[in-house]
This record gives C-alpha cells, sequence and structure tokens, in this order.
C-alpha cells in the first residue's frame, strides 16, 4: 500500500518516481508467491527432520540480546511512565524540527558540469560581445577544477531559444574534488566571474531543463510583474530585482533586458499611397522591399543554409535622411520618395515585448542558494511585499520550483494519509480489535521522529525524496508492529494474559523483528553512504530517512509496543451457556 501514492503521481514527479513504485511493488509480489509456494517445499526438503523445536538453543547472540532485553522490558512494563515520556519527548522533538526544514521539489543534482548563461545590454555588438565572453572563459579556467569551457554567443543556427548577439552560454566541466561543496564551487565561480560587466546565471545541464519545465525561466524562483504600461513594468521590475538582491539565499539575482532602442517609425499615409496607384498592401510590401529587401530562396551549402536577399544597392539606411529620401517604385513605373508614402521619424521602443495569457510581463529570476527553495520564496514574498510599491493594474506572480513542490508534496501527503488509513483498516480486520489498530499505528509517530534526523543528515531540506523515504518507512514501522500485535492476539487466544503475553510475544519476535529492520538496513547501506555522489541525488536522502527511522522505530517498537499491549484489558471470555 505504501508505495500506490507513487504510482498516482502525475508531472515530472511521477515519471521520475513511478518506475520505482512499479519495481517495489514487482519484487513484493514475487516475493510473496515464492514465500507461499517454493519456500515451504525447499523448508521441506532440506530442513532436518525429526527435531523437537522447543529444545533447540537460540544463536549466542540472540541468547546475549535476549538476557539484555527481557530484563529492561519488564521494567519497562512494571515502570511504563519513564518510557512513554521519553517516546513523547521524542515525537514532539521530531515533530518541531520537521517543520524547521527546508523545502525543495527536486535535491539538488550533482552533474560534475556547469551551464552559464551570460546576458549584456541589449544592442551589444557580436564583437563586443565575443570579447567579453571570451574574458569570462579566461576567468573561469583560472579556476583549479575547471576541466574545459565550452560557448556559444548569439544564436545557433535552428536554436530553439531566440536569442540575441548579447547573449553567451558557458558550459563548464568541473572535475571531480571532495574539498569543495557545490555551494562552494559556485560561489567560487560567481567571484570569478565579476570581472565582467555582465549578468551571470549558474545551473546544471539537467537542473536548467528541469527549472524551465517547470516555470518557463532557467533558475529556480521566477518572480513576474504583469501589466499593461510597459515603463511602470520595468520600474516596479526593477525595485523587485533590487529587493530580491537582498534577501538571504537568492542568488544570480537578475531582471530580463528590456530597454528602449531607436526605431525607424513610418505611418502610412493611405490617401497618398492611393494616388500613386498603391493599395495599402502594396504599399507596405514596396516599403518594406527597399529599407531591408526581399529573400527569394536558401542555399545550403556544406551543411549551412544561407539566405537569399535582394536589396537596393544603397542599404544599409544609416540615418533619417537617407530614409526619406529613397526611392520607391510605383506601379506605373515611375519612382517616389519614402516620404511621399508615409510619415517618417526616428523614436524609441523597447528591444522586444514578453507577453504570458495575453498580458505583458518582465521577470525577474534567482537562484536558491543551499536547497531551501520554499524558504526562499517565502523570504523574497514577504520582503516584496513590504517594500515594493505595486499600483493599480500591475501584479506580482511567482512560479519556479517551490509552485511544483508544494502541489507534488500535498498530492503526496493526502495520498499518504488515505495509505495510512488503508493500513489501519488492514490491520483492524486482522486484529479485530480498535485498541491494539491504535497501538500499532503508534510506531508511525516514532518512526518520524528517526526520519527527521535522517532529512538533517541529508541537507536539512524536504524533497520528493524525503517525502517517499518517509511513506516507506511507515510501511515497514506498521509491518514491525504487526508481528508484534499479532502474536500477542495469538497468545491471548490461548489464555495468557495480556501482560504475560505481551511480554512472551515481544522475546519471540525481538529476532524477525531486528532481522527485517537489519537486512533493510544493510540494503540501503550503499545508497545511503552515495550521498552526494552523481547519481544518487534521489536515492540517497531517500536512504537515509528511511535507516535514520528504522532505528528509533525498531528500538522503541520494542519497547512502547509491548507495554502498551500489556496494559489493554483482557478480552472477555464467553460462558458455556
Amino acid at each position: 500500500l505504501v508505495f500506490v501514492p507513487l504510482l498516482l503521481l502525475d508531472g515530472l514527479e511521477g515519471r521520475l518516481l513511478r518506475p520505482l513504485a512499479v519495481a517495489y511493488l514487482s519484487a513484493i509480489f514475487a516475493s510473496l508467491l515464492v514465500a507461499v509456494t517454493v519456500t515451504p517445499v525447499l523448508c521441506l526438503m532440506l530442513l532436518p527432520k525429526g527435531i523437537d523445536s522447543t529444545k533447540t538453543q537460540d544463536p549466542p547472540l540472540l541468547r546475549w540480546l535476549l538476557r539484555i532485553y527481557e530484563p529492561l522490558l519488564a521494567r519497562c512494563v512494571r515502570r511504563p511512565g519513564p518510557v512513554f515520556g521519553g517516546a513523547i519527548i521524542m515525537v514532539l522533538i521530531g515533530v518541531a524540527a520537521l517543520t524547521g526544514l527546508g523545502r525543495a521539489f527536486l535535491p539538488e543534482f550533482n552533474e560534475g558540469s556547469v551551464t552559464i548563461n551570460m546576458v549584456l545590454a541589449p544592442g551589444t555588438a557580436l564583437s563586443e560581445s565575443n570579447a567579453l565572453a571570451t574574458m569570462a572563459e579566461r576567468a573561469l579556467l583560472e579556476d583549479p577544477g575547471v576541466q574545459t569551457v565550452g560557448r556559444r554567443t548569439g544564436r545557433a543556427e535552428r536554436d530553439e531559444h531566440v536569442l540575441g548577439v548579447e547573449t553567451s552560454e558557458l558550459e563548464v566541466r568541473i572535475e571531480p574534488d571532495d574539498t569543495r561543496t557545490r555551494e562552494q564551487l559556485f560561489a567560487d565561480l560567481r567571484e570569478r566571474l565579476q570581472v565582467v560587466p555582465a549578468q551571470f546565471t549558474l545551473g546544471q545541464p539537467i537542473s536548467h531543463r528541469i527549472e524551465h519545465m517547470v516555470s518557463g525561466q532557467r533558475s529556480a524562483l521566477s518572480i513576474k510583474v504583469i501589466g499593461d504600461d510597459l515603463r511602470v513594468l520595468r520600474r516596479v521590475a526593477e525595485d523587485v530585482r533590487a529587493t530580491a538582491a537582498d534577501v538571504h539565499g537568492l542568488v544570480d539575482v537578475g531582471v530580463e533586458q528590456i530597454v528602449d532602442i531607436p526605431q525607424l517609425i513610418l505611418r502610412m499615409d493611405a490617401a497618398r499611397a492611393a494616388n500613386y496607384g498603391f493599395s495599402p498592401g502594396q504599399a507596405a510590401r514596396a516599403i518594406s522591399t527597399a529599407l531591408w529587401g526581399v529573400a527569394t530562396g536558401v542555399v545550403y551549402e556544406e551543411g549551412t543554409a544561407t539566405e537569399i536577399v535582394l536589396r537596393y544597392e544603397d542599404l544599409p539606411i544609416e540615418d533619417l535622411d537617407e530614409a526619406v529620401r529613397t526611392r520607391i517604385p510605383t506601379p506605373t513605373g515611375a519612382l517616389v520618395p519614402l516620404s511621399a508614402l508615409a510619415h517618417v521619424e526616428v523614436g524609441a521602443g523597447p528591444n522586444y515585448v514578453l507577453r504570458e495569457n495575453g498580458e505583458r510581463r518582465i521577470s525577474v529570476t534567482a537562484n536558491v542558494e543551499g536547497g531551501d527553495v520554499r524558504g526562499a520564496y517565502e523570504a523574497a514574498r514577504k520582503a516584496i511585499e513590504d517594500r515594493v510599491d505595486v499600483p493599480a493594474g500591475t501584479r506580482i506572480d511567482y512560479a519556479g520550483q517551490f509552485a511544483r513542490e508544494e502541489a507534488a508534496s500535498r498530492r503526496l501527503w493526502i495520498l499518504g494519509f488515505i495509505t495510512i488509513l488503508g493500513i489501519a483498516l488492514i490491520v483492524g480486520t486482522t486484529l479485530g480489535s480498535l485498541r491494539k489498530t491504535l497501538i500499532v499505528l503508534v510506531n508511525l509517530p516514532l518512526a518520524l521522529a528517526g526520519g527527521v534526523a535522517g532529512v538533517y543528515l541529508a541537507g536539512g531540506v524536504l524533497s520528493i525524496a524525503t517525502t517517499i523515504g518517509f511513506i516507506t518507512l511507515f510501511g515497514i514501522a506498521s509491518r514491525n508492529g504487526i508481528l508484534l500485535a499479532t502474536r500477542t492476539k495469538d497468545l491471548e487466544a490461548e489464555g495468557l494474559l495480556p501482560p504475560a503475553a505481551a511480554l512472551l510475544a515481544a522475546k519471540e519476535r525481538l529476532a524477525p523483528i531486528l532481522m527485517t529492520a537489519l537486512t533493510a538496513a544493510l540494503g540501503l547501506l550503499p545508497l545511503a553512504l552515495s550521498l552526494g555522489k552523481p547519481g544518487s541525488e534521489i536515492q540517497a536522502p531517500m536512504a537515509l530517512v528511511i535507516l535514520t527511522g528504522l532505528v528509533t522505530s525498531t528500538a522503541l517498537n520494542m519497547l512502547v509496543v509491548p507495554v502498551l499491549l500489556a496494559r489493554t484489558p483482557p478480552r472477555k471470555q464467553l460462558s458455556p451457556s
């Protein structure tokens, strides 16, 4: 049941985690089939026959554990106060620590390479952009951890991104280094890039694409200023950028470069154009051909496509007077100046306008240092609400990983709660006792306390990976409680009173519960030890949560649950009549 929620996830998290659920459920059903068919046959064939199990001795290690465990458990049954008090304190500490955890959609990946987006002022010439990008390359290569740097300036042919020559993208390959964390490496690279007058955004190839799919931006957090008046949008966006730059945890804060550039403004005079035999469409095409030429085809040569453009000899036009004097051929064959067909003037306008759902918008982007995307978003939102004046007709929206994390976590916790209800229903049906069912579920908060410690060991950020770890941990903890409760129920049915039945059940189930926990821990240990290694970003935090949760849930399960079972009232016996 605990892995069913993973099958119901959608979006990016579903594509990442659904295969894990399918693999686990397949393994569980396969092992169940083997356990009820192959294992009994092998036991019958291979185990020695005619041995009295009551006369066999436990292994030395188990005898040593029982010598410690039995008197400790008997003391706890006689004096349950310290046991309950300690368990409650541990659970309260775990819940308090849980509220202080950072939150993120996915753990930070360690990809071994860095993608750096470099943006200069709009209108920067290609030669200047190339020179500054070369300066950035040299600055990066001075870092001892940088192996190679590749770069693209402007827009590559058939590139999916529409970029100007003021934009460069650098791919930096990093040499494995255990002396610096990912955050320290990024901080060192940012410091080296300060010599270049440009706006930089640092990310990683896969992470960058995930962020782009989640929010449409190349960063973990996107603050969108939306409205109608572009001048107001630019002012508010700059205020938002300045405010976000002061928020602790936000780095690479930048705003989309929307500036006014010189423009040649032509206003068609339809009446005057008609006097020369032009329709409005014909006049527009004639003016366009005169000023910019006309594309007639494409030539492919050695893998490169070159567009063929026919244009006048005196193109390009350098100033307004030259534009006004440009001769336009009329349908009758005469040549008239451009000023005879349109009013021409030089003005200023934005280099581009971005829209979202039909509304103008400017985005302020930022990355998060330390992994706590949710905490950085909350801090940024509060600072912006307190310090930025947003006029009527303008609003601020937020997008990024935090929104996806919030939706995915809410869905997981709701499905997890339904799963716990399903577990409770199955346990209640098996045990036939509401009290014993609730005692079994006591294992869940006991496991939670240890799992929170695992989150802190994994970096202190609650992500989808650690949430899956908690759900898995709850399933294992419930199974251990079921082992104790069902055996106690069987012993009570044989005539033992609850205290004696609970003590004997705990003694008999010590070995199975410890073996279950130990085998699970050994299987997860390699994943937990790979924390920080490339490729283990999802499995390692999940394994740490399960491992640390198993420690607390197993230890407290063998003390708290037997004490609770020992204090349940005996079942009423029906008289023969």
